[in-house]
């Protein structure tokens, strides 16, 4: 197998005049957990802030509504437990690092090698899941292996204290996570879940593919014929959930996802780069003179775009990303996170065809 490095020498080549980057949306949070090495989790705090009266009373009656008893609710939030760690963890997102920190620790020879052997084990999963729902298969082993390295790091924070603190602690995004504790409570009844024991990100995603509750109770299928939709232990309901994420997102297969552009300019490309919001650009509006496709090709000029911009240690890389780039988004609002997991997509890809 080629070294990570001689693979990526072409594209570091192509990256002189051209661009990637990561930010997340503005008004919430990933829809998953952006991926991020294991962290020990710090101990709750010795005196947890209360919750407002007006606050505790508005979460019961909205659950009330849901259907649960008014002591069903009480009893689930007397399980949570305040956790300073979370909030810490919050606070300093990876993807606020510069690409050229930030790839390296996502696109390496031993996340390579797991992807490969990952698809091997569950090649006809893959496939089925790929044929099913119209997604590229290297993008569905792409994911799991950003995500959690193959199930290997699905998080060791409590789900339920990660949620509340979050939801009752965390002003920013307070009114989303809220609501994401309150699908956890449903989540936990649908599909019998052990909420003692539910552990996951800092953000509260859990399993193999790191879905928030409400993402679970959504996309998540049973594609291993089990009766139950089990993202935790099922590597095949993973793999077909994820599927099902792209494809309710619009994925198209076989399209292109991001192509690496090139700067003739020394001034920044007048197109604004993008920074979550819906997709106003078309092709047209980002390709000029000066700001051209690395790679010739017949392309479509009225679809939309984005512009990708990549920190790199001394300059910026420019990518105009296509459709399938903004479906990655949807699954995690940063484009730094997009970008790794389009160019790891290419890298198992290659390899895996390679061994066939």
């Amino acid at each position: 197998m080629p070294t990570l490095r001689a693979f990526l020498a072409p594209l570091g080549l192509l990256c002189l005049s051209s661009c990637l980057v990561a930010c997340t949306t503005a008004n919430e949070p990933t829809p998953m957990q952006a991926p991020a090495p294991s962290t020990p989790v710090a101990p709750a705090a010795e005196i947890a802030p209360t919750i407002p009266a007006e606050l505790k009373e508005e979460f019961i009656q909205a659950q009330v509504k849901q259907g649960f008893t008014r002591a069903e609710v009480l009893a689930f939030l007397d399980k949570a437990t305040y956790n300073q760690g979370v909030i810490d963890a919050m606070t300093r997102p990876w993807e606020a690092k510069p690409w050229h920190v930030y790839y390296p620790i996502f696109l390496t020879e031993k996340r390579l090698d797991a992807g490969l052997a990952f698809w091997k084990k569950h090649e006809k999963t893959i496939a089925k899941a790929a044929a099913k729902y119209q997604v590229d298969p290297q993008v569905i082993v792409a994911i799991i292996g950003i995500e959690t390295f193959y199930g290997q790091y699905t998080g060791n924070y409590p789900v339920i204290d990660a949620l509340y603190t979050l939801g009752f602690h965390y002003p920013p995004r307070a009114t989303f996570f809220r609501k994401e504790f309150g699908e956890l409570m449903k989540l936990v009844k649908e599909e019998h879940l052990d909420i003692d024991t539910l552990k996951g990100s800092y953000a509260g995603a859990m399993g193999y593919g790191q879905f928030i509750p409400s993402s679970y109770r959504h996309y998540a299928v049973d594609f291993d014929g089990s009766g139950n939709r089990d993202l935790l232990q099922s590597p095949e309901d993973a793999i077909g959930s994820v599927a099902n994420y792209f494809h309710e997102h619009g994925w198209q297969a076989n399209a292109p996802v991001a192509l690496p552009l090139v700067n003739n300019s020394k001034a920044a490309p007048k197109a604004k780069v993008w920074a979550g919001e819906k997709l106003n650009y078309k092709v047209a509006d980002i390709l000029t003179p000066t700001l051209a496709l690395a790679d010739a090709r017949d392309l479509d000029v009225s679809q939309k775009a984005l512009l990708i911009e990549l920190e790199q240690a001394d300059h910026s890389d420019y990518w105009l990303g296509l459709n399938n780039f903004y479906v990655i988004t949807r699954y995690n609002r940063s484009p730094l996170y997009s970008m790794a997991v389009y160019q790891f997509s290419q890298q198992l890809k290659e390899q895996h065809a390679s061994k066939k």
